[in-house]
């Protein structure tokens, strides 16, 4: 009995472990995904203003070899 008891106990003890990595993991994502938005925002609204400027899209102009 003593055993097994031991033996959850160990195994409680690795999944705290593991719930605290993952909660860490979460937390960097989190973040990460905030500075990306944040970048994307930025780039939409500079696209915009370029659109607004009259600034030709490079994507929407034709190659020089047509």
């Amino acid at each position: 009995m003593e055993d097994r008891i031991e033996a959850a106990e160990v195994q409680i003890a690795h999944l705290e472990r593991n719930v605290e990595d993952l909660s860490e993991v979460v937390a960097r994502q989190s973040a990460e995904i905030a500075q990306l938005r944040r970048r994307v925002e930025m780039l939409l609204e500079r696209e915009a203003d370029r659109e607004a400027e009259g600034v030709a899209v490079l994507a929407d102009q034709r190659p020089p070899h047509y």
